[in-house]
């Protein structure tokens, strides 16, 4: 990252390169004598988890402002979803019936990419956990079109790495879920969720609770698979029970192509704020 300003003070980085190349006492052996910003396990204490989680939050934010990036358009989705060319290697008949997704949120991807490149790559970026299935669909999609796209990765206790079609210097790190979240959202300029599990349906609901609440301004909230989502979730009995409102359904739109996603992305007339709407 680029820091243009200029300062009468010695700065960090030279400091940092000065005290590797002290003398070799015990004195300066001791942890206590590393400066705190440079020593690993000082700030991994838990007495430190604020100062992490500033850390995680400027990171992204920093670099994404350099780039002048302020809107995205955020694909959430299942990581085990196939791509059709390897729907025979997939763990069950209803994920290979799937993969017709990975083609969509690529074409989907590809479609929004073409435009955000009318902008310089500046708005409506592609954005994804940056992780295999849906999520490399999103990115390759991006990638085909000739544009950037981001993925928000996550370290988990199996071995993984950021898919192959995540632009390098958008491709993130988190190890808090929260943080990670609150960048999914801050630019989003419309949401789309393809069919997945604990993830998927996590982020779902964590988004969809910020509109319906009105912490979020509504924005496109599509969702791909009208007969998976409404397999899996029977949104009509939270209506009927009261858990939720009717007017509730209204917030969320179900989807079956790329096509059809990016042209009511583009006709979007925003509505009002919950907290206007009448009755709440």
């Amino acid at each position: 990252m680029r820091d243009d300003r200029q300062s009468p003070f010695r700065d960090a980085h030279t400091d940092r390169s000065t005290a590797r190349h002290v003398p070799d006492t015990p004195q300066t052996r001791s942890a206590a004598y590393r400066l705190a910003f440079a020593d690993e396990d000082f700030l991994c204490r838990d007495e430190l988890r604020p100062v992490r989680l500033q850390l995680e939050l400027l990171k992204p934010e920093m670099i994404m402002a350099e780039r002048n990036i302020t809107s995205t358009v955020v694909l959430f989705g299942g990581a085990r979803i196939p791509a059709p060319a390897n729907k025979d290697k997939a763990r069950t008949q209803t994920l290979a019936e799937l993969s017709k997704y990975y083609d969509e949120a690529r074409e989907f991807a590809r479609l929004i990419t073409e435009k955000s490149k009318l902008t310089g790559c500046q708005e409506m970026v592609i954005c994804t956990g940056g992780g295999p299935g849906v999520m490399e669909a999103g990115n390759r999609g991006a990638q085909e079109a000739g544009g950037c796209s981001i993925g928000l990765n996550i370290v988990l206790p199996h071995e993984q790495a950021p898919n192959a079609y995540v632009t390098p210097d958008l491709s993130f790190n988190f190890h808090y879920f929260a943080i990670r979240k609150m960048h999914f959202l801050m630019r989003a300029r419309a949401i789309t969720i393809f069919p997945g599990g604990f993830g998927t349906l996590d982020e779902l609901f964590e988004s969809l609770t910020l509109i319906q609440t009105g912490r979020m301004e509504r924005v496109p909230f599509l969702l791909f698979g009208r007969e998976f989502w409404e397999r899996v979730i029977n949104w009509k009995a939270l209506a009927d029970a009261g858990t939720i409102s009717a007017e509730d359904l209204d917030l969320f739109r179900f989807v079956e192509t790329a096509q059809e996603a990016v042209d009511i992305i583009e006709n979007w007339e925003p509505a009002p704020p919950r907290d206007s709407i009448p009755g709440r």
